[in-house]
């Protein structure tokens, strides 16, 4: 029997209504004599950049609550070389910050082993694809189509797939396919269409039962779900499902979540998911985020290298009198969570790097000013193991402009999120220098696509943003505290 014809309902022009997001406030600065210890754990997820990138080019600014600095950062590859004698390879410099007086910003990067495409492990993926009304809009049914298709091509024999679809119930479109059965593949992903509500619990019940039921011992077993992430029907609250999440990633089937839309969104539902699933969360804007996620970043997007990812930094308090990460706010951890086994962390997949930025107030010349300790899991579980590196102040360069240029990108990218959700550490540097920054860039990286491309959001936010600073009545620029944050009442 032929396929519905897919239909394809027009988004009306912004405000985008019903967009789902919850804000997790900016990190504090904090005294090293209250707490000299930073930890949380790893995000390498890049949704929130992606979602940026729809709104903005839709001619308008995204809700403040969307952007989430350290997925503008992770967005970028700052060419971290991997350590063959190590898990992770660190990366550390540091300059003096162009926005906040008195203040150094250190970039710390990592790089996880590289697997290469031959070394990989089998795969079992199952698609679990929303197909209900909602996934009409802007043709988002279509674009997932195009995106598993790349996906597809990047597979080899040794790899199968199974596809899950849901509306007001879920049901199997086609049971474990060897991926060199691309024919099969196609036709199965061509003939979905849009119909129903939005049952998501039953769609990822029936993605695991599928999983579960086919487990790939030794290999890769994972549940990709490709939605808007709107529930209207079974369960509406995440909180339901949860623990069956966790489970089901305890016994090693992950969850990936490719959020798609732009209006009637949920991108709170879409983090939480891969979180608990141990997976990780991207956002498809366009085929090009699609051939970023599962064409050049296959491996690092399916196969995981390093489990339960925490990192701490701990400030020598003769050295660093204040410090603040920036970003990473929902994964920030207590002191005593660092060591803590049973406290789940992020996963980072082969050949992925993780970026983190402090802001850091030095108190006098030191030999090192910090220890960055890295716990880890092996991919099959068990007792952490840990690196440590000591930070020496060798790495502070004396200006931003005799930093090497993939540093100052990491700067662009986290200044360009923290002015878009209106961070008060970012008031003295404006639009027009964030523009100049971007500038200054050494060619060849500013010449990069990707690089290309975060300087015309840049000017595009510029152009758009016609916010009033919410602190000036408080504290005038002219006169600002670099070392507190004003309290609004």
């Amino acid at each position: 029997m032929p396929s519905p014809p897919e239909r394809t309902a027009t988004l009306p022009q912004q405000p985008f209504s019903d967009m789902y997001f919850q804000s997790y406030g900016v990190n504090p600065t904090i005294d090293t004599e209250e707490e000299r210890f930073s930890t949380f754990s790893v995000d390498v997820d890049t949704a929130s950049y992606a979602l940026t990138r729809g709104y903005l080019e839709r001619g308008a600014l995204p809700d403040e609550q969307a952007v989430r600095v350290e997925e503008f950062v992770n967005s970028f590859d700052y060419g971290y070389r991997s350590d063959p004698e190590a898990p992770f390879s660190v990366n550390v410099e540091g300059f003096p910050s162009p926005s906040r007086k008195g203040y150094h910003v250190v970039h710390i990067g990592l790089k996880a082993r590289e697997v290469s495409r031959e070394e990989r492990k089998p795969a079992h993926l199952v698609f679990v694809i929303d197909v209900s009304g909602s996934m009409n809009i802007e043709n988002r049914l279509g674009l997932v189509k195009r995106a598993l298709r790349l996906l597809v091509n990047e597979l080899d024999e040794r790899d199968r797939v199974s596809i899950a679809v849901y509306g007001s119930t879920a049901r199997p479109v086609l049971g474990p396919t060897s991926a060199v059965e691309r024919h099969k593949l196609f036709a199965a992903i061509d003939g979905l269409y849009s119909d129903g509500a939005t049952n998501a619990q039953a769609g990822i019940e029936l993605g695991y039962s599928i999983a579960s039921e086919h487990l790939l011992k030794g290999g890769i077993n994972r549940v990709i779900l490709c939605s808007d992430g709107v529930a209207n029907n079974g369960i509406t609250d995440a909180d339901g499902i949860w623990e069956r999440v966790r489970a089901q990633a305890a016994k090693g089937i992950t969850l990936t979540t490719v959020g798609f839309g732009m209006g009637n969104y949920n991108d709170v539902l879409m983090e939480r998911l891969a979180q608990v699933g141990e997976g990780n969360y991207s956002y498809v804007d366009q085929l090009e985020e699609a051939r970023r996620i599962f064409v050049q970043n296959l491996t690092g997007t399916l196969q995981v290298v390093a489990k339960d990812v925490k990192l701490q930094v701990e400030f020598d308090r003769e050295a660093v009198a204040r410090y603040r990460l920036v970003g990473y706010e929902n994964r920030v951890l207590a002191k005593e969570q660092f060591a803590n086994d049973q406290v789940d962390a992020g996963e980072v997949g082969a050949g992925h790097s993780v970026t983190a930025i402090y802001e850091v107030k030095l108190r006098e010349p030191a030999e090192s000013f910090a220890t960055l300790r890295i716990r880890y899991k092996a991919p099959e579980g068990g007792d952490s193991r840990e690196m440590e590196k000591h930070l020496p102040a060798s790495i502070l360069r004396p200006a931003y402009g005799q930093t090497a240029p993939p540093t100052r990108l990491s700067y662009v990218a986290a200044a360009f999120a923290e002015k878009l959700r209106g961070s008060y550490w970012v008031r003295t540097l404006s639009w027009p220098q964030l523009v100049s920054m971007w500038e200054e860039l050494d060619e060849p990286l500013r010449d990069r696509p990707d690089v290309r491309e975060l300087g015309a959001l840049i000017r595009k936010a510029h152009g758009l943003d016609r916010r009033t600073d919410r602190f000036e009545q408080l504290a005038p620029v002219v006169s600002m505290d670099f070392d507190r944050v004003p309290v609004i009442k």
